[in-house]
């Protein structure tokens, strides 16, 4: 779970890796640095922490003339977080910088120390670099080296190394971590792990598939197939548009995408509401024929808009909808029948757990599908279709706007098998997508609300824990705010079904424990408002979000009346991504890049 870049070039090799791991921050944040080879020497400069810690070190630093550089960001998987263990890593001659899990690295590390190999860091990394160079004592030329370490090695990786032995080359190799190439009118080439570092340099970019591995001089991109076959690149265009990555004035990305939901739900209904159908030209129908189920698979937020996609699935589809933590399904020795729709759900598209079990699937015959954010992705290229949410570059770790555009596909996507299926009737298919028409109204955040929220946020900074409660769709919706608020706050809160605290939780009920109480009008009001009072009269702390306001609530936050239950859904994930968002800045947290997390989750 680690940014990488790359560079060869006669530039400022150092601005262009510090520019590039600026872009990746957001995929770890516990170190970084880089290495750069110049006129036969390398410079490495390494820092713990954030990128303006490496930026200190290197302020004296810079390249003149061709080099060539490489740069990583970290985020820990073996090893903590120092100096010694941030990449790149050194050999004798050569620098390697990874992304991903070298499974054998603990077989091969013991026999390289028996080989009288002294190791500097606790990383499962350098047993790349160590490993190469040993290849490279018996090997005939470099690259055979390289290759003989790569059929090596067993996991997942993205891997960048140079080396002394052939200084105007990186040697690159990808399987199941993502990374690109890219390259220009001058003859420069750039390595990163996904598109933004890229944009402003390069013209085209190449997407590496799973393993890909190979050599970028100046003027040549050398690759080879997993099966060793030498393959011709496949460029593609790359966007130039860089704005939409900037905090335009916001103090925080997790802010500014938080205001961004209207427009980029917008973007993700454009073109596919029609009167009375919904359409995905994405799809082929014949996606749905013999299809009795539908299985989705996800991890964390990405599983909270599953979860919510299950209740419409068999409210209006009406299939058999099942639920899966990526994580879980791999292990569990599932039984996958050909009558299901395998469906994963990823805002990047590399999220390992749940790329795992796509491959599952699609070893075992399934149709597959996956709702994504990011296009030429792991996942948007291995699965059968794919529906592309457009919610556009998303900074902040925390995820939001991802949330709200997969939530929408969902809705739609049951009332576009609704209609194959003849569940609904066309006049109830036509006042859902009127519904679903006005959701860009019902996220904008009013002045009003926010400031309501902020000065609210003051009194929740203490206490026990949090509770987030909601019965039936508004469920995955407590959960998804429990999930907002520990990530960035730091402060223990948990999803539950409302219905379930008199099953247990509510003997955790003081007035030290603040319950966040989800009651729409339009979904089980009374029964939720049962549940609440239950609560209060155990002297919890109760919030409530509501159009309708609540007399046992302590704070109230109102939101809009609303013709249905899913825009009030809406409504009330804006408030709690802002509640939560509030209570962190209040907290003094980075809130864009909370502790011991990062944003595409490449590892187990």
């Amino acid at each position: 779970m680690c940014g990488i870049v790359g560079y060869l070039g006669k530039k400022n090799t150092k601005e262009i890796l510090l520019n590039g791991l600026k872009e990746l921050e957001y995929r770890g944040y516990d170190s970084a640095g880089i290495a750069v080879l110049e006129n036969g020497n390398f410079s490495n400069f390494k820092a713990v922490g954030k990128l303006v810690n490496l930026e200190e070190k290197t302020k004296n630093y810079s390249t003149d003339g061709f080099s060539a550089g490489i740069g990583h960001t970290r985020w820990a998987t073996h090893g903590k977080p120092t100096e010694l263990n941030a990449h790149p890593h050194v050999g004798q001659s050569s620098y390697v910088v990874h992304n991903g899990i070298i499974e054998n690295y603990a077989k091969l590390k013991k026999e390289l120390i028996n080989d009288g190999i002294k190791f500097l860091s606790q990383t499962d990394t350098e047993v790349i670099v160590h490993q190469f160079e040993k290849n490279l004592n018996s090997a005939s030329n470099t690259f055979e080296a390289f290759s003989k370490t790569i059929s090596e090695l067993d996991g997942a990786y993205a891997i960048l190394l140079v080396t002394k032995s052939q200084p105007d080359t990186i040697f690159f190799a990808k399987h199941g971590s993502p990374m690109l190439v890219g390259t220009n009118n001058e003859s420069e080439q750039y390595f990163a792990s996904s598109d933004t570092p890229l944009i402003g340099h390069c013209n085209e970019v190449n997407y590496f598939e799973d393993g890909d591995y190979g050599y970028v001089s100046s003027n040549n991109i050398t690759i080879f197939d997993k099966d060793k076959n030498k393959k011709e690149p496949i460029f593609s265009k790359l966007s130039q548009n860089k704005l939409s990555a900037q905090k335009d004035g916001f103090r925080f990305f997790m802010e500014k995408e938080i205001y961004e939901q209207s427009d980029v739900i917008s973007d993700t209904l454009m073109g596919r509401l029609d009167d009375d159908e919904i359409i995905f030209n994405e799809l082929d129908k014949k996606i749905f024929d013999d299809i009795n189920e539908i299985k989705l698979c996800a991890c964390g937020t990405s599983y909270h808009s599953a979860m919510s996609a299950s209740y419409l699935f068999e409210r209006y589809s009406k299939i058999r909808t099942s639920l899966e933590i990526a994580s879980e399904f791999r292990y569990r020795n599932p039984i996958m029948s050909k009558d299901t729709l395998f469906v994963v759900i990823s805002q990047s598209g590399e999220t390992a757990d749940t790329l795992e079990t796509l491959k599952m699937a699609k070893q075992a015959g399934l149709k597959t599908l996956v709702i994504c954010n990011v296009d030429n992705s792991s996942m948007v290229r291995l699965a059968d279709y794919c529906i592309l949410t457009r919610a556009g570059i998303e900074k902040g770790v925390a995820s939001t706007k991802a949330f709200a555009t997969q939530v929408t596909i969902f809705w739609m996507l049951s009332l576009y098998i609704a209609k194959l299926k003849n569940s609904l009737s066309v006049d109830e298919i036509s006042k859902q997508i009127s519904l679903l028409r006005e959701i860009p109204t019902h996220v904008k955040v009013t002045d009003d609300m926010h400031e309501r929220i902020k000065r609210l946020s003051k009194r929740y900074l203490h206490g026990h824990g949090f509770f987030f409660i909601g019965r039936d769709i508004f469920y995955p919706l407590a959960l998804e705010g429990a999930l907002k608020l520990k990530e960035i706050s730091y402060l223990h809160a948990e999803g539950y079904p409302s219905g379930e605290m008199k099953h247990g939780p509510i003997a955790l009920a003081d007035p030290e424990l603040f319950t966040i109480a989800l009651l729409p009008q339009n979904l089980l009001y009374e029964k939720s408002k049962n549940n609440v009072e239950e609560l209060s009269a155990r002297d919890s702390t109760i919030c409530a979000i509501s159009s309708k306001e609540f007399d046992k609530a302590d704070d109230f936050i109102q939101i809009s009346e609303c013709k249905d239950y899913m825009l009030e859904f809406f409504e009330m994930m804006i408030v709690v991504q802002l509640l939560s968002l509030e209570i962190s800045a209040r907290l003094g947290n980075d809130v864009d890049m909370p502790r011991n997390l990062a944003k595409s989750v490449t590892v187990e």
